[in-house]
């Protein structure tokens, strides 16, 4: 049901991450890639300054396992990711209160992984062009590439750990 990366730990039989609590409510792994396949935003989640948690929303691409997204060359976000490669991502594709029933019927994904700054000209123009592709056309994103590309950072998370989770009413719909 959960994607995973084998590291060192795992291979020595340490559990890095920790199972669902409540897994009647887990996704399947195919609707977990599913919600991070077609969200728009996602939460980024780092280690900031003097250990404070702090998220952050961003526009990403979630293809093969990685997510991409963007940012600027200096701030919170940028300074937290290369202190602490450790981060988590989260997409939630619904969220409908109920009044009624005083709840929320809620789908979302959880991504943990590593994230990195990518260096490599043409991995990093590529990495550009496919993200803004997402969200626009082919002669917006060069536009915006040829104006500002010097002074963005694109950003990789490798994901280590994917799950899926849904209200428990909607579990018993099915």
């Amino acid at each position: 049901m959960v994607c995973n990366v084998l590291t060192d730990n795992e291979n020595k039989g340490e559990n890095m991450f920790r199972k669902m609590r409540r897994s009647r409510q887990e996704l399947l792994m195919s609707e977990a890639v599913d919600i991070m396949e077609k969200g728009t935003t996602g939460v980024l989640a780092v280690l900031g300054d003097d250990d404070y948690p702090y998220t952050v929303p961003v526009n990403y691409l979630y293809r093969d396992g990685r997510i991409l997204f963007h940012g600027a060359k200096a701030g919170h976000k940028y300074d937290a990711m290369t202190k602490h490669e450790k981060v988590s991502f989260c997409v939630i594709s619904r969220d409908e209160i109920i009044p009624e029933e005083v709840t929320d019927y809620f789908e979302s994904a959880i991504a943990f992984g590593r994230v990195r700054i990518i260096e490599d000209p043409d991995e990093k123009l590529k990495a550009a062009h496919d993200l803004g592709r997402k969200y626009s056309d082919e002669k917006a994103v060069q536009d915006d590439i040829d104006r500002s590309f010097r002074n963005v950072v694109m950003y990789e998370i490798a994901v280590e750990h994917l799950t899926g989770k849904k209200s428990i009413e909607l579990v018993q719909e099915n």
